[in-house]
């Protein structure tokens, strides 16, 4: 665990003191916020306390600054050169030399654990993400959803929490029909077999595999549906061969569940491949057909409890006027559950089976409202606070329209990119661009370019803002110069290059300049990655760790543009641990996104 955290180790004491002054002024509730600079001339963090607290005080925000940046340096703090104010009251703080030292040798200390802490421990969060529908294959839309997931369970498990991830697959009604019958009508290899599952039963090496048609599961249940749907539309007779398929499967007909496994069988194998391709799991897959008919139970419960309100057709109807947000119903008319109904019941089975403290859902942003009327239920039944449940909302992924601009990706359009498909392009562009010199065998070649597809394309789209709306572009991902996961990797081969041709162990006594030179740059945006930890926790986005190793693999570029790293002088070992120190935090860093680095390249 990491020991010279700065917050811990040297903002908290000033904070502290800061507060004990504006206490002594007359303030009660203290609130001191620290920021890093926007730049190096003005210190190493800085907080606008002075100005936020001027007006209570009825005093000029500069002379407050003055006064307090003169009780601090009465106060000679460890670990802090100076302390300076500027107008319009910001009070600056500059880190001493010897907490870099000591900084420097605590990163290369903890390695791997660099930049953990104990904020959260004791906590126990589930998050639900991607959840895709059995129905078809996982496209970009899926990919952010899983990758947003993934990166706010491991985020959390950095900040000491015990995280479970999940998903649901709505395994039943309609869709599902359609793929069962798609692949019952047209999956067949010849006319003369009959489009009965009795016959299917019998004869299932007449219907074709997804080995046998020579596409992957995942692009077998597409093909599937998508003629499912299309016979659905079209014919009359079809639809209403569909439609029995469902009310068959809610009678447990067993011929039925029997096609039912099958065709998802495929599904499940399809999705399973591309997330082990991803390297990306979930600890725990709920089933709808398992709990859909449960969340009734809980309705006739709230009805009872006078939480809810039966209308006049008969459907139920919510009453959440005191949460300021529009009624939903619970029930139609005729009995039958809608999407809360389900939903009320997962989250009922996730907080009995895992007494969890917080429920996260990775879900898109047209489910805000829904997502809010959830939550009130569930307060109203007794599951759960609302602030124990938080919905991340994530942007659309798009395409590049004709001007460069975004394009969303439609179904109908045929616009949709695979995960797969997405992998397997930018996996060729990175295998084409090896020179034949550097003369790799087949199989290494074929290793490194998938794990450097796969995490350019995670860098790509968790380097944005989780919920603005993201155009991937496949060249950028894999610009080696610019701000793409591929630069950073390659920044990381740089440091191992470096560190092989050491042939010595780093000494605690390292010869420490008394004046930055070249690197200052560099040490400096090595304080922040812990800072960047907490902060994408507190947000529940890993965007700002993406951005961070940008910036630090731009500042060690920068530096060893300009520096012998290796050559013998008293100050090779102080720029050998700034070196290895840099290559820690970035394979941290990677893997807080679900990166696998990679030695050399």
């Amino acid at each position: 665990m990491v020991l010279m955290d700065i917050e811990n180790s040297v903002l908290n004491a000033l904070k502290s003191q800061i507060k004990s002054f504006l206490n002594i002024k007359g303030v009660d509730q203290v609130v001191v916020d620290f920021e890093r600079t926007s730049d190096q001339k003005f210190g190493d963090f800085s907080t606008n306390v002075a100005m936020k607290y001027s007006k209570i005080l009825k005093s000029n925000p500069t002379e407050l600054a003055k006064e307090i940046v003169s009780y601090l340096q009465s106060k000679k703090l460890e670990s802090i050169q100076k302390v300076e104010f500027i107008s319009p009251g910001f009070i600056n703080l500059f880190i001493d030399h010897a907490f870099f030292k000591n900084y420097l040798l605590e990163i290369i200390k903890e390695g791997p654990n660099f930049g953990k802490n104990q904020i959260l421990k004791d906590q126990r969060w589930v998050v639900e993400h991607t959840s895709p529908n059995p129905n078809k294959a996982m496209h970009l839309g899926h990919l952010r959803n899983n990758l947003v997931g993934m990166g706010i369970v491991r985020i959390l498990k950095w900040n000491g929490a015990e995280v479970i991830s999940d998903a649901v697959y709505n395994d039943r009604g309609i869709a599902i029909a359609k793929l069962m019958y798609g692949f019952l009508v047209h999956m067949k290899k010849n006319n003369s077999a009959l489009s009965e599952i009795s016959y299917w039963l019998s004869n299932k090496n007449s219907w074709y595999t997804p080995e046998e048609k020579g596409i992957k599961p995942d692009a077998f249940v597409t093909e599937c549906y998508v003629l499912g749907e299309q016979d659905f539309k079209k014919d009359v007779d079809s639809e209403k061969e569909t439609r029995d398929l469902v009310v068959k499967w809610e009678n447990n007909d067993l011929m039925v569940w029997e096609l039912w496994k099958h065709v998802l069988g495929y599904a499940y194998q399809g999705i399973n491949d591309t997330l082990n391709r991803l390297g990306n799991h979930w600890d725990k897959i709920w089933y709808e057909h398992e709990h859909y008919q449960k969340g009734k139970d809980l309705i006739s419960r709230g009805l009872k409890e006078g939480a809810f309100q039966t209308l006049e057709d008969g459907a139920v109807l919510t009453d959440l006027k005191k949460y300021n947000i529009p009624d939903t119903i619970l029930l139609k008319k005729d009995g039958t559950s809608l999407y809360i109904t389900q939903d009320l019941a997962l989250t009922f089975l996730k907080k009995n089976e895992y007494n969890a403290d917080k429920l996260v859902w990775i879900i898109g942003p047209e489910q805000s409202l829904a997502m809010k009327q959830l939550f009130a239920v569930c307060e109203q039944l007794g599951i759960g606070k609302v602030e124990d449940f938080t919905h991340v909302p994530y942007g659309y992924v798009g395409l590049k329209d004709e001007e460069g601009g975004f394009k969303k990706m439609s179904s109908r359009d045929g616009t949709v990119v695979l995960i797969d498909d997405v992998i397997d392009i930018i996996k060729n562009k990175i295998k084409n661009g090896f020179s034949e010199e550097k003369n790799i065998e087949k199989a290494k070649l074929d290793e490194l370019s998938e794990r450097l597809a796969v995490g350019a394309i995670k860098f790509s789209i968790l380097r944005s803002d989780k919920t603005q709306n993201l155009t991937f572009d496949i060249n950028q991902s894999i610009d080696v110069h610019g701000d793409s996961g591929v630069y950073v990797m390659y920044s990381y081969v740089r440091t191992q290059s470096i560190l092989r041709k050491v042939k010595k162990e780093i000494p605690e006594n390292i010869k420490f300049p008394n004046i930055f030179g070249e690197e200052e740059a560099l040490l400096r945006s090595l304080l922040y990655f812990p800072e960047t930890i907490k902060r994408s926790q507190e947000e529940l986005s890993v965007h700002y760790i993406a951005q961070y190793l940008l910036e630090l693999s731009s500042n060690f570029n920068s530096w060893y543009a300009k520096e012998v790293i290796l050559d013998g002088s008293e100050t090779e070992d102080y720029k050998i641990a700034i070196t290895k120190a840099v290559g820690i935090i970035i394979k941290n860093g990677l893997g807080i996104l679900g990166i696998k680095t990679v030695e050399e390249i």
